[in-house]
């Protein structure tokens, strides 16, 4: 019986903090000989199992918790992964300016008594209405989308808030009489009526704003994690029946012989069977001299041949190797 762990890897859509990645991961932890772990900041669940593990299943646990996945094989590449994601960056802050603008005024008018005009709470209830409907869109519908599964998140709290304080407003200024005209922002102080329409755009400028700088952040950190992801070769010449074949990295396996050339990088970690020269170890060590390499010695992947042709045997592959354990500590 093979004991061999497999991994599967999936891209985690819809989640807005770290409690929405806790109710992914108790969904995939329950499925049978399954072990997940879910990344917020990266938005990737990374599932363990002895057994084969079948995507679909995966997928379908967490769409039953509401949010969206697919697999990482499936997600665009390079330049159009980066305008797709340039793309969600757009929509999130052209929501934060609109919404700034309109919740500029609405504070004043609630906080500066000489800037409070004539019918300014029905001011302030025009321009809150957009910024706590629209503004706040994202938050009800995740708190919608959340409460139909049974759970609660930060956005929960956030809805439940701004609309708390947007409703009974609108309750003061119909049925209580705040909307008076010439009644000023310190009436509550004499037991009139208030109004909290700057508290429900206020808060919900807040958020948006850190929701768009979460975002930038972790596309960056994205970004970083791509860069070093794309310091591996894509290609690799393998020694095959004695004649040298260019074959994908993803088809070269351990104990395979492959030949790096002058200024090639090396496709994989290895030990020298033929040749001298010196290999540019920067990647790893930072040190800018190259480091001189023959038989015998053990060389790694994505580093620099700087010298003559050699002749690797592989050691490892795939994540096997010591750039993609780096990869895994820096994510």
């Amino acid at each position: 019986m093979s004991h061999e762990q497999h991994e599967v890897q999936l891209h985690i859509t819809g989640m807005t903090c770290a409690s929405c990645a806790a109710h992914v991961e108790k969904a995939l932890n329950q499925i049978d000989g399954v072990d997940a772990l879910v990344n917020y900041a990266t938005e990737r669940a990374t599932i363990y199992s002895l057994n084969e593990l079948d995507e679909s299943q995966l997928i379908q646990a967490v769409v039953q918790t509401g949010y969206s996945a697919e697999s990482l094989q499936a997600l665009p590449q390079n330049q159009q992964q980066q305008e797709q994601q340039q793309q969600q960056l757009t929509a999130p802050r052209n929501r934060l300016l609109a919404c700034s603008v309109l919740t500029v005024p609405v504070v004043a008018m609630a906080m500066i008594p000489a800037l409070q005009v004539t019918n300014w709470q029905w001011w302030s209830l025009a321009l809150a209405t957009p910024v706590v409907f629209w503004g706040a869109y994202p938050f009800h519908r995740a708190t919608w989308m959340n409460l139909r599964h049974g759970k609660a998140t930060m956005d929960t709290l956030i809805s439940i808030g701004t609309l708390s304080a947007y409703f009974w407003s609108l309750y003061e200024l119909l049925a209580n009489q705040a909307g008076v005209t010439g009644m000023d922002g310190m009436t509550g102080m004499t037991g009139m009526p208030e109004v909290y329409f700057e508290v429900a755009t206020a808060v919900t400028v807040f958020l948006l704003a850190g929701r768009y700088f979460e975002a930038r952040a972790k596309q960056r950190s994205g970004a970083a994690l791509r860069a070093l992801a794309d310091l591996g070769a894509r290609d690799v010449a393998v020694l095959r029946n004695g004649e040298e074949l260019r074959i994908p990295i993803e088809e070269l396996r351990v104990g395979e012989q492959f030949v790096v050339r002058p200024g090639e990088k090396l496709s994989t970690d290895g030990i020298v069977v033929e040749g001298r020269s010196a290999i540019d170890m920067s990647l790893l060590t930072g040190e800018s001299i190259p480091v001189e390499v023959g038989p015998g010695d053990s060389v790694t992947g994505a580093t620099l041949n700087a010298g003559g042709r050699l002749i690797v045997e592989a050691t490892s592959v795939g994540s096997d190797t010591a750039l993609a354990q780096i990869s895994k500590l820096v994510e």
